[in-house]
């Protein structure tokens, strides 16, 4: 099916697999010249039917056609030869945890966001991004390593590509992000059981799952109003070699 989220896409055929096009705007970046990862696994999800695993290759560029390539229940992004993204059906095997108060989740979150954060401008967690362009998710100490934070989505970011985008950067405070370095999203297994609705009080929780080596990983859910839960996430994070 063509994704509702890439209306510059243009299929072609390549043997038996589907061939299309997206574009990521650079108003959904996370370092300053590529893509935030979890709007960017977010978009490639759209790809697959149902909870989805999406592993990030390499940095995906901004304002650039990329081509998408399906066959067999895969997906594969390509910016010309080099491979971006590639994602696949994947249930997500994590708990996730409760959920405090919107009042309690806000008391926990960064007043200001990260000021210190190598990614000022991201999409999700930079405090350089008004509100209304960002999503200002600013995921602060909660309680045992638990992180938290508030989230009021504008009438433009209530799709599943921003339920994906609020799943991302609150599991790389609870891995450290800024304590242990620098941490970029390697991997991140999603599933959205709702979509939230514009104004409505919602709130973001991270969770460590563990580490080995330069990789951590985490867990995180996002909540409705009501305790509802709109979607759960287990993402890898890695520490890259000399940006610590």
């Amino acid at each position: 099916m063509q994704s509702r989220f890439a209306p510059l896409s243009r299929k072609r055929s390549i043997g038996s697999a589907v061939s299309e096009q997206i574009v990521i705007e650079r108003r959904f970046r996370g370092p300053t010249e590529s893509g935030n990862g979890g709007y960017t696994c977010g978009l490639v999800a759209s790809f697959v039917d149902g909870p989805a695993e999406v592993t990030l290759r390499l940095p995906p560029p901004l304002d650039t056609r990329l081509r998408v390539e399906r066959a067999d229940g895969a997906v594969r992004v390509f910016d010309a030869d080099r491979l971006v993204a590639e994602a696949k059906p994947g249930e997500v095997d994590v708990e996730p945890v409760d959920p405090p108060a919107f009042e309690v989740a806000s008391k926990a979150a960064l007043p200001e966001g990260d000021l210190d954060s190598p990614f000022p401008q991201c999409f999700v967690c930079g405090p350089h991004r008004p509100p209304g362009d960002g999503l200002r998710i600013f995921a602060g100490p909660l309680h045992d390593r638990v992180v938290a934070a508030p989230w009021v989505p504008t009438g433009r970011h209530t799709g599943p590509e921003f339920v994906w985008s609020a799943l991302d950067c609150p599991g790389a405070y609870a891995c450290g992000f800024g304590e242990r370095g620098v941490l970029v999203l390697g991997r991140l297994a999603a599933r959205v059981d709702a979509l939230p609705r514009a104004g409505e009080r919602c709130v973001v929780v991270g969770w460590p799952l563990g580490e080995e080596g330069r990789k951590a990983y985490a867990g995180t859910a996002l909540y409705g109003e009501g305790g509802r839960l709109l979607g759960v996430a287990r993402a890898t994070w890695i520490e890259p070699l000399g940006l610590a």
